[in-house]
């Protein structure tokens, strides 16, 4: 089902815990131009995180992303369930971009992942 994404709807966005408030900034300034350069050049088409950051593959170092990775693997010591868990963070910080952003965005859940579309409406 998709529905029309805005501030007044009342879909959950958790907080991300565990990271500086610096270094929840720099993500969110890193995701928000990602949407923003997936809107302009694809406004017709889905994305979702994965779409946005390369699909499957885990290609974080150097970005803002990391600091996500690097919280999960110093807590865990394990590799495969720190990606995991990061990638579930990053995808909360994106649906608080998104449900903050002034343009629309229709979502829905496919393939267990949350996706989203640009309406093309400010």
């Amino acid at each position: 089902m998709t529905i029309k994404f805005n501030p007044k709807e009342k879909l959950e966005v958790r907080d991300v815990k565990d990271i500086s408030s610096v270094e929840k900034a720099s993500i969110m300034y890193f995701l928000q131009g990602a949407v923003y350069c997936w809107c302009k050049n694809r406004p017709k088409e889905w994305f979702s995180m994965r779409d946005l950051m390369g699909g499957e593959n885990f290609y974080w170092e150097g970005t803002p992303l990391f600091a996500l990775y690097q919280k999960h693997i110093d807590k865990r010591k394990d590799h495969i369930q720190s990606i995991e868990w990061a990638g579930k963070d990053s995808g909360w910080l994106l649906k608080r971009i998104i449900s903050d952003d002034k343009r629309e965005f229709k979502t829905k859940e496919e393939d267990r992942i949350r996706k989203y579309q640009w309406t093309g409406k400010e």
